[in-house]
């Protein structure tokens, strides 16, 4: 069955435009050798969820499908293997570097649980492509985190989940009094700065990974040395009598319990970075444990040098209750979406009692009908005259920001600031912690359902959009409104661009999609790339074959001396192709997305390799 979250107030997702100009091209794979004997996946009784029963063998192939991006991969590699095109060959201008991918490897235990997908251990996947020989090799490996110490027997090569994760229950172990909750599996990005690379996950440290051998070499300590003063909060509306926060009390009585009891770190390090390429600068930001549970907020950006030196911090104090995922920065300033959550007291309970999910303690708060967008200033001098930071511009339509994939300001002539930002978001209708892919601790299943809505309402899942907002030479907001990116309206995710254009006005943009083709798979897993013309309001897609799906598309520029157009370059993503059970890196041509030979290689991984679905990626140049 469909498990939605009851809520008050009905979406307030903006309607379809109308379509945009299109140029799609559907690309069959080559052929391929016969796949192995279908995975033996049980399903379940109440079958895939949109009618109560399986009806025919669509049915139950789309649910063998959608389990089969994420079935456990143990297997690592000792050396890297060579991995070649079964379709065209690596370009001659395509430069040397490596494309890591983060996402999670392990998802059941040998001793009946299965967690979460964003609970699965982290499994690190590096494809290294030599530009000059067009050669290509990939690497495999779990990060040897804490908790995946404690939870793997290297001996008999053997897990037992002892930790219960943020969005987990265990069936084979310890429920009730399971304080194990954070558990850092350093499974969602990956950075690569001043000659480090690391994977991250949202609620602690970064792990540091030699980047050849993709050997673990431990935990990266970020520091955090304090804020600037002149960000001091000296409202006075929530003081008590002796002039402190209120809040500030109850922020230092949780703390002992959340760093001692549940070994919480005391700032949670968000997985989300941005790179300011004009000042080449790594831009991060944390939030406090304790923020979880109050309601309030506490952000530290902080801003680092090419050495990893850390040039600056500046702290914000924001009396609203956030669950910030991602991010966005323009030249002037930090940009939140205030997805706004509150303690849920029933849930709370049975989260403490093992019960359900540890995430469960916290639901939506959809009590706005608007959307606050909060814009921090990156630099004491505020670039919009006294503007106070802890007004948000109100944007009509209510949205919870899944990911950002650019801003930008301008300046007109009359003094205004204009700020565009290019996301994606969906409805506080539908976002669900604890149904996030469909987990279901009990069935040990995932159920399509909850990420594939019956037709109308699938406006309410992720869609790409695009916020313009004005202000005046004092700060005063003109003008706030938001549009589908370019009249889209499939459901879509994971928006990026040119990275060389992260923070200034881009032209393009790209995304992956669903092309709607398969019926009972119609919104996710996502199906195709999209290629966005901000500028023209053109559209152009290319799409896998039958029964095969992709995740986060990437950009790399081409290997060129020349100045290049924001397009000039290629288009990385993995092809997962479950009706084989293999996993291929496919070359995309940037310049060709939406013609016929817009594939340029698509690369292999062997078959005792396929991975999972991995969720954030990053490409490294050699240079």
């Amino acid at each position: 069955m469909l498990t939605q979250m009851s809520l008050p107030i009905p979406p307030k997702f903006l309607p379809p435009l109308n379509s945009p100009s299109i140029h799609h091209h559907h690309q069959a794979p080559p052929s391929l050798s016969p796949p192995r004997a279908a995975i033996s996946i049980s399903i379940p009784e109440t079958g895939l969820g949109r009618t109560g029963t399986i009806l025919d063998e669509s049915t139950s192939s789309a649910f063998r499908d959608y389990q089969s991006l994420f079935v456990s991969q143990r297997a690592e590699t000792v050396e890297p293997v060579v991995i070649k095109p079964i379709e065209g060959s690596i370009p001659f201008d395509f430069p040397s570097g490596t494309y890591y991918l983060a996402g999670p490897g392990l998802f059941t235990d040998d001793h009946g649980s299965t967690v979460h997908p964003l609970d699965g251990h982290g499994y690190l996947r590096a494809f290294h492509i030599d530009g000059s020989k067009r050669k290509a090799t990939f690497t495999a490996k779990y990060v040897k985190t804490e908790a995946k110490e404690e939870e793997h027997d290297p001996v008999t090569d053997t897990w037992r989940f002892t930790h219960r994760g943020p969005f987990s229950v265990l069936k084979g172990g310890k429920k009730f009094g399971n304080t194990k909750v954070m558990k850092n599996v350093a499974n969602t990005s990956v950075l690569k700065w001043a000659g480090r690379l690391l994977c991250l996950w949202e609620g602690g440290e970064p792990y540091e990974i030699e980047s050849g051998s993709l050997d673990t070499v431990g935990k990266f300590n970020v520091a955090i040395n304090g804020c600037d003063d002149d960000d001091d909060d000296d409202n006075s509306s929530d003081r008590d009598f002796a002039g402190h926060d209120i809040w500030d009390t109850a922020a230092h009585l949780l703390k002992p319990i959340l760093q001692g009891v549940f070994k919480m770190p005391s700032k949670r390090f968000l997985s989300h970075y941005k790179i300011d390429g004009g000042r080449d600068r790594l831009l991060t930001v944390t939030c406090n444990a304790e923020d979880m549970l109050l309601p309030r907020s506490n952000f530290t950006f902080c801003e680092y040098d090419s050495e990893f030196k850390m040039i600056q911090t500046r702290e914000f104090k924001i009396n609203d209750h956030m669950m910030i995922h991602d991010w966005a920065f323009t030249d002037t300033h930090y940009i939140l979406f205030a997805n706004r959550v509150k303690l849920d007291p029933f849930g709370s309970i049975a989260a403490m009692c093992g019960a359900s999910p540890m995430v469960s303690a916290l639901s939506l708060n959809p009590s706005n009908e608007s959307s606050p967008i909060y814009l921090l200033p990156r630099f004491s001098k505020n670039s919009i005259g006294d503007r106070d930071w802890r007004v948000p511009v109100e944007v009509s339509s209510q949205l919870w920001l899944i990911h950002s994939g650019n801003a930008y300001e301008t300046r007109n002539d009359n003094g205004d600031l204009k700020i565009q930002i290019q996301a994606s978001a969906c409805s506080y209708r539908w976002f669900d912690f604890q149904k996030m892919f469909g987990y279901d601790w009990q069935s040990n299943k995932l159920d399509p359902s909850v990420m594939n809505l019956n037709r109308g309402d699938d406006k309410l899942l992720p869609h790409l959009v695009k916020v313009s907002m004005t202000l005046d030479s004092i700060g005063n907001c003109k003008s706030c409104d938001v549009k589908p990116l370019n009249g889209w309206n499939k459901p879509s995710d994971f928006p990026v661009i040119n990275s060389s254009w992260s923070g200034k006005k881009n032209k393009y943009m790209y995304s992956a999609a669903s092309s709607g083709t398969r019926s009972e798979l119609p919104h996710f897993p996502f199906d195709m790339v999209v290629k966005f013309d901000l500028d023209s309001n053109l559209v152009r897609s290319w799409s896998t074959g039958a029964r095969r799906f992709v995740g986060e598309p990437m950009f790399v520029p081409r290997n060129s001396d020349e100045e290049e157009d924001e397009d000039d370059g290629y288009i990385i993503v993995v092809e997962y192709a479950v009706s084989v059970e293999r996993c291929y890196l496919v070359i995309l041509d940037a310049k060709k997305i939406g013609e016929s030979d817009a594939v340029v290689s698509r690369l292999e991984v062997p078959r005792n390799l396929t991975f999972p679905m991995g969720f954030h990626g990053l490409w490294a140049s050699d240079d």
